[in-house]
């Protein structure tokens, strides 16, 4: 294994100050974010890419702990439809690493003209997506050089665990303060668990990604990364939809990677499916899950014992160093795939 250091490796490190400043900075918008709730019923997530996917965590976590109904926008419906829907008592969270995306900050204009209220989550501080929304969510990422996003998508998913609070979920925040030191130990580990992976993904052309409920977003994130750095042709599914046919694809030549928290309701589910992943042949791997998963896996990463609704802070941070290791190991720079840019406008 190559020593190199990426600057996706940096920032990988960087994750658990990043999130302790973006804690600092947002909780206190707690109360604000209440006010503005106040005048809403649901949520439309605004997003693409990473963003996106942590929009995935945003909409789980809103509906089962704040008792609202989440969808995740297509903002296609603004930018190339132009059609009108009414978007009363709806708050829209526009989520952007940079704040420039135009699309993103379009949509969220139009759903503004639509009659939404506006968040904007962004790691961009003076940026149109700040300029324009009614609240604006600033993570405390600081620069990120790597293209694939690290430590700006851990902090969206703080954010919009401080979102989710903001809006009436019955949850404790001092659990989400002792996030940053758990991940703090994730990152102390030597990374053994880790390298044993990347050494059997070396050589695969494909790989599904699986996880349910809060974890799902992992899973999206997860393949996301290994596809734009690694160029592996990774699915990421939730497991209901991979039970109900793309498990075909699962063999000995196309390992699964599964991750889930330690705890919780989708726990028992993830378990069963590696469990039959592994008697159909093929090589199946975890992030999580605790003993239960790591006794159905060839391979697992074990992770702190979190509560189900902040785990995915943590469990993207073994998938994100799975994906630079791999990816420095195939003889490709993480930090510039082909192709990609930090900015993307569609």
């Amino acid at each position: 294994m190559t020593t190199t250091t990426s600057f996706m490796r940096s920032e990988i490190a960087e994750q658990p100050d990043a999130l302790r400043a973006t804690l600092d900075t947002l909780l206190p918008l707690i109360p604000e974010i209440a006010a503005l709730g106040r005048q809403t019923r649901q949520v439309l997530f605004i997003a693409r890419g990473s963003s996106d996917n942590a929009a995935v965590y945003g909409s789980y976590l809103i509906q089962a702990h704040s008792g609202r109904l989440a969808t995740l926008a297509s903002p296609s419906i603004a930018t190339t439809y132009g059609a009108k829907v009414d978007l009363t008592g709806v708050l829209a969270v526009a989520i952007s690493q940079s704040g420039r995306t135009e699309e993103i900050v379009d949509t969220m204009a139009w759903a503004a003209d639509c009659g939404a209220r506006t968040i904007g989550i962004t790691n961009g501080a003076d940026s149109p997506l700040t300029r324009t929304a009614d609240i604006a969510m600033v993570t405390r990422a600081g620069g990120e050089h790597a293209v694939p996003a690290t430590k700006t998508y851990t902090t969206q998913l703080a954010a919009l665990a401080v979102l989710a609070l903001g809006l009436g979920a019955g949850l404790d925040r001092t659990e989400l303060e002792t996030v940053p030191d758990a991940i703090d130990r994730v990152l102390a580990r030597p990374g053994d668990e880790v390298d044993a992976i990347v050494e059997r993904l070396v050589g695969v052309q494909g790989a599904v990604v699986s996880g349910r409920g809060m974890a799902f977003s992992t899973a999206l994130e997860a393949a996301l990364k290994l596809k734009e750095a690694c160029y592996l042709h990774a699915m990421g599914l939730s497991y209901a939809d991979l039970l109900h046919g793309p498990i075909a694809v699962v063999d000995r030549a196309t390992p699964a990677l599964l991750t889930a928290a330690n705890s919780g309701p989708t726990l028992d589910g993830t378990v069963a499916l590696a469990e039959r992943v592994s008697a159909a042949g093929a090589p199946v791997y975890a992030v999580g899950g605790g003993s239960a998963l790591a006794g159905a896996c060839d391979l697992s990463v074990p992770m702190p014992d979190l509560p189900e609704w902040l785990a995915p802070i943590a469990l993207i941070v073994p998938a994100q160093q799975i994906t630079e290791r791999l990816a420095r190991s195939l003889g490709y720079d993480p930090d510039s795939p082909r192709g990609l840019g930090k900015v993307t406008q569609t």
